[in-house]
């Protein structure tokens, strides 16, 4: 096991592209610690540095107690899990298991008792004779992240290993990448587009964009306080709803609608100001199902209702502009569509309400929202940077 450090790393190709710049960033010894950001943002090229197989331009890199930034990938004690499960096709699964092993000259007693330890904690017993042509994906993927394990190296790194697996697969093999963790106690780095696995999985999440870091933290954290409107937009799913607003007189007021500033209300909010504010679906509630008397409610007129059996999603439109700018863009490049969704030729924004799958809310109906002040999110103009959370509401509404 080891502490993974990175010091002001930076990547670049030639004089104008740069993949990764300046990033600093510590992985504790034994920790789960997920890449994530929209493609190109610069992940798997952090993956390739520490693992060797690229050399930083700028920057230093520790893995355990050694300055590793010029060692070729065999001295580093790593192992790497790729995309694509690079098996011998012409060796059976013993045979790749223990390829490693015996490139490094160990003992054949001792191959062999690592071969089937491995082979035991991922279920590979009964297909060690077959060859990788006769196993599903999913087991492919378990033989190669087990001849990374068998190397019982100072760290994993894993670049996507999922992403060729259907979507059942999936959930089984992020299962199972979480128990082999628990087990192990080993140092892991795994980058990946997919939130939902990002979240699932990391002990803490490094957002990337453009190759800069933009926050790292735990995912509740992540999703709770987000340090600016492209992580925002980004983390969850369905996405923080954004819209154009002002402050007036204690309230929020985004074009007809006007709600309570929370208790603990960012000091940047003074009356008549201008601010991008954030709500994320699951902070709103059917009030006909649950009502919270102390949560104020928004009446809205329901355009579109998703049934999907444990939970229901409510589409409404808000009257007011819509949030377009370069970080929400950003975020929605994984989806192919508008970070924020506008409705054609209107200056209305569509928002999202994941409520409980009792409502009774139809297309086309009125339904009364329930919403938590105490989760609302303020994003400075410009900027996009989240306003911190400080003094009371009373403090917000007076003079400056």
């Amino acid at each position: 096991m080891a502490r993974i450090v990175l010091e002001g790393v930076s990547k670049r190709y030639g004089h104008d592209v740069a993949a990764v710049s300046d990033l600093s960033l510590s992985i504790e010894d034994g920790e789960l610690m997920v890449l994530v950001g929209p493609s190109g943002c610069g992940k798997s090229t952090v993956l390739r540095m520490l693992a060797g197989l690229e050399e930083p331009t700028g920057g230093d890199v520790y893995i355990g107690d050694r300055r590793v930034t010029e060692l070729p990938p065999k001295d580093r004690d790593v192992a790497m899990v790729f995309q694509n499960y690079a098996l011998y096709p012409h060796l059976s699964v013993q045979d790749n298991l223990a390829f490693g092993l015996k490139a490094r000259n160990l003992p054949k007693p001792e191959i062999e008792r690592r071969v089937v330890d491995v082979a035991k904690k991922l279920g590979l017993e009964p297909m060690l004779r077959r060859k990788p042509s006769a196993l599903s994906g999913g087991q492919r993927q378990r033989v190669a992240m087990g001849r990374a394990i068998v190397r019982e190296p100072l760290a994993f790194l894993m670049d996507e290993p999922l992403s060729n697996l259907d979507a059942k697969l999936r959930v089984q093999m992020r299962a199972e990448i979480a128990r082999l963790h628990q087990r192990l106690s080993t140092t892991m780095v795994y980058v990946t587009h997919d939130q939902v696995e990002a979240m699932t999985l990391g002990d803490r999440v490094a957002v990337l964009r453009d190759g800069v870091l933009q926050q790292v933290d735990t995912p509740t954290a992540l999703f709770a306080r987000p340090d600016n409107l492209f992580v925002a937009a980004f983390i969850g799913s369905p996405s923080m709803n954004l819209v154009r607003a002002r402050v007036a007189g204690g309230r929020v007021v985004f074009g007809s609608h006007a709600l309570p500033l929370p208790p603990a209300a960012p000091a940047a909010l003074r009356e008549g100001s201008s601010v991008i504010f954030g709500v994320r679906p699951s902070a709103f509630e059917d009030a006909e199902v649950w009502d919270a008397k102390d949560q104020p409610v928004l009446e809205v007129r329901a355009e579109v209702v998703e049934e999907l059996g444990s939970e229901s999603h409510v589409l409404f439109t808000i009257d007011a502009p819509p949030v377009i700018t370069e970080d929400t863009r950003a975020a929605a490049d994984e989806a192919g569509a508008d970070a924020v969704p506008t409705l054609p030729g209107e200056d209305r924004v569509i928002f999202t309400a994941r409520v409980d799958a009792r409502t009774a809310a139809r297309p086309g109906s009125p339904v009364r929202l329930s919403v938590d002040p105490a989760r609302f999110h303020f994003f400075e103009e410009g900027t996009g940077r989240a306003l911190e959370r400080s003094r009371p509401v009373g403090a917000v509404t007076g003079a400056p």
